[in-house]
């Protein structure tokens, strides 16, 4: 995975609460055995209207966000189904890290072994980012996740704060077999020992 240390980019609003990952990432998106293409599905609903034409409406589609690298989102986002193709189209698009007050338990997970950051303030906290990030002007952030950082174009800080092994993870750019094998001579040396405390098993 790509290692996330300290990011810039603009952050879009998309504040509406239980936004599902159906409404990310839809089931006609879901068929393919590999996972190309994915960067079209995501909000597809919302992105595109019935005609086919990208809807001038949403936030992604206009011309201050329509590259963001973050998303600032209502609470309870990505629940619903486990599908990981909803960080898979988050990804695809450009999408480093989400920041809201709550996230789907698996949603969350899936968004670390995916190297997404899912970033959760206090509602005061969001709606300061909120409103700074709404303008066009002041869309621009910068992430720093060693200092655990965000930096809003109106000279504010705001911290937060994330779990020490999911950072490391993330800072390293590793998933969670990354992660394991960085541990690898321990598991060997318990391998060994437990064989030889066992002899039975080999």
């Amino acid at each position: 995975m790509q290692p996330f240390t300290t990011i810039s980019g603009s952050a879009a609003p998309l504040l509406a609460s239980n936004i599902d990952t159906d409404v990310i990432m839809p089931k006609q998106f879901l068929k393919g055995i590999d996972r190309q293409g994915l960067d079209r599905g995501l909000f597809f609903d919302l992105r595109f209207l019935e005609s086919g034409e990208p809807n001038p409406d949403f936030i992604l589609n206009q011309a201050a966000w329509n590259d963001a690298a973050f998303l600032v989102v209502g609470p309870n986002f990505g629940c619903g189904s486990s599908r990981e193709h909803a960080v898979w189209g988050l990804k695809q698009v450009g999408i480093r890290a989400l920041i809201g007050t709550s996230f789907a338990g698996i949603f969350y997970d899936n968004c670390q072994r995916n190297g997404v950051l899912a970033i959760q303030l206090s509602e005061a906290q969001l709606k300061q980012v909120a409103a700074v990030v709404s303008h066009r002007a002041t869309a621009q952030i910068s992430v720093n996740l060693p200092e655990q950082t965000i930096a809003l174009a109106d000279g504010s800080v705001i911290g937060f704060e994330i779990d020490q092994l999911r950072k490391q993870s993330l800072l390293l750019g590793l998933d969670a077999i990354g992660t394991t094998l960085q541990r690898a001579e321990q598991i060997r040396q318990f391998e060994a020992r437990h064989l030889a405390e066992n002899p039975w098993l080999g």
